[in-house]
């Protein structure tokens, strides 16, 4: 949770907007009207991190079923994601957060200088956040069935 409290659970999302690895604008009020999930996660191509977003590739019709839109977001550069994606086969848009400023938003910070936590954020479709799991030591990754679990309950 940020100092400000506002992207704590039960509290509107501040909007921000990232690029993608394809160098593309995302923008979070963009996506208001259904559910969107925030996967922040420490670094491409590092083991834990690899294993997460591989995991959610080998989960995606279970991610795509619930209708939610769902973005990784990692402090690496557009065009890391964008190798990372195609090296792994990612179907999820990979957001870069290079100065660390939406992680902090969310609370993901991490006891690594210029990284993400490995966090699990929801935001319900009127943009209040419903979950907001981070773990510092990043060690661990989130289980999909938790994910699925937060972003059915977001629904409603």
């Amino acid at each position: 949770m940020s100092n400000d409290g506002k992207s704590s659970t039960g509290h509107a999302a501040p909007d921000f907007s990232l690029k993608d690895g394809e160098g593309k604008d995302w923008r979070l009020s963009d996506h208001l009207g259904k559910v969107v999930v925030l996967l922040f996660y420490p670094g491409d191509e590092t083991p834990v991190c690899t294993r997460q977003m591989c995991s959610v590739r080998d989960r995606w019709e279970d991610y795509t079923a619930t209708g939610a839109e769902v973005v990784g977001v990692s402090t690496d550069s557009p065009e890391s994601h964008r190798k990372f994606a195609e090296h792994h086969g990612l179907p999820l848009r990979l957001l870069s957060d290079q100065d660390g400023a939406v992680a902090r938003m969310f609370g993901a910070t991490s006891w690594l200088p210029g990284r993400a936590a490995r966090a699990v954020v929801v935001i319900d479709a009127g943009g209040v956040v419903r979950h907001n799991k981070a773990q510092p030591l990043s060690l661990f990754r989130p289980k999909d069935d938790d994910v699925l679990k937060a972003i059915r309950a977001a629904q409603g």
